[in-house]
């Protein structure tokens, strides 16, 4: 199949995905849609919401819809390395055996990421960037497509470890969870205490996820729309020559390459889901929010006046 029909297919197969989630999964579709961006370009995603707006359900339902294994952890504050990663054993013949762990799946949910101390947050950030983790000497590979998303609580910050930036920015996708209109959420009650259940068919293979995943990476970018997106993420540091007067006053780390690169990437996933054969401007400022949301820390002035990371970014384009 050449690359033409790979991407009329993926278009169509995408379409299919999205109604088989929303046989579960009532609204949210722009969270869902940045899910699924994250998943085709290879990165990772950060869940922001408040607790209840059915965070596990959705990751599980994308999870079973691209027939892909799911394992949840639940992060605390006394989990270790060992308890996400695996451990030896000795067995009944006193050989050491290694016990994986709930980190080698497809799709991993670490929920509550900021609960657990820094030591277990870097285990699994060494799993996402490896894709491998390395227990007592052995190099143990994980299986491919690899994508994990974590959730963060943005209301309890006592007694938790909130992520370094440094660690932030391996994240492709910051989505940010509200809550459902009011018509969702009557839909979401009424769906939710009736007896039926709705059942969900695995729509791809595992091979056929990472097979677009390259298809995504072949497409070709213009030379403008690449120095669209390096001078957007340029605008972002306050002290570059590019910076913006609201960035100089308000912001005090901008984005760094990482976040010019998952902008193309971005770009490339949300031209090919749509039937572009290549993405312009319009795909790169469709993925911005969520690519730049974690990447641009606000100072205290910014915070005194209530001013959000998106008020910023509206600001670049």
């Amino acid at each position: 199949m050449s690359d033409v029909e790979a991407v009329k297919n993926l278009v169509t197969r995408h379409q299919q995905l999205r109604q088989e989630i929303a046989k579960k999964i009532v609204g949210q579709q722009e969270v869902v849609d940045q899910i699924l961006l994250s998943i085709f370009s290879g990165g990772h995603s950060l869940l922001i919401g408040v607790p209840g707006l059915a965070k596990t359900l959705m990751v599980n339902t994308i999870a079973e819809a691209l027939g892909l294994h799911f394992k949840r952890i639940q992060f605390t504050p006394d989990l270790m390395p060992s308890d996400i990663l695996g451990s030896e054993i000795l067995d009944e013949n006193r050989q050491f055996k290694f016990i994986k762990g709930p980190v080698f799946g497809n799709i991993i949910l670490a929920d509550e990421i900021n609960r657990t101390p820094p030591k277990t947050q870097a285990a699994l950030l060494e799993a996402m960037q490896e894709r491998a983790v390395t227990v007592a000497g052995q190099h143990y590979k994980l299986n491919l497509p690899y994508f994990v998303l974590a959730t963060q609580n943005p209301i309890e910050q006592e007694g938790t470890y909130p992520l370094p930036e440094a660690q932030l920015d391996r994240f492709m996708f910051a989505i940010k969870l509200d809550y459902p209109s009011f018509e969702e959420e009557v839909e979401v009650v009424k769906t939710t205490t009736s007896d039926e259940e709705a059942f969900i068919n695995p729509l791809f293979s595992a091979k056929e996820i990472v097979d677009f995943q390259h298809l995504i990476r072949r497409i070709p970018v213009a030379d403008n729309v690449v120095e669209y997106a390096v001078n957007l993420v340029s605008k972002t540091r306050p002290a570059g020559d590019k910076a913006t007067d609201l960035v100089r006053e308000f912001v005090d780390w901008g984005a760094g390459p990482r976040a010019s690169q998952n902008l193309i990437l971005g770009a490339k996933a949300h031209a090919a889901v749509n039937g572009k054969y290549s993405p312009d401007i319009e795909d790169v400022q469709a993925v911005a929010f969520g690519i730049l949301r974690h990447r641009v820390i606000k100072n205290y002035k910014a915070e005194a006046e209530g001013i959000s990371e998106e008020d910023i970014i509206k600001t670049l384009f």
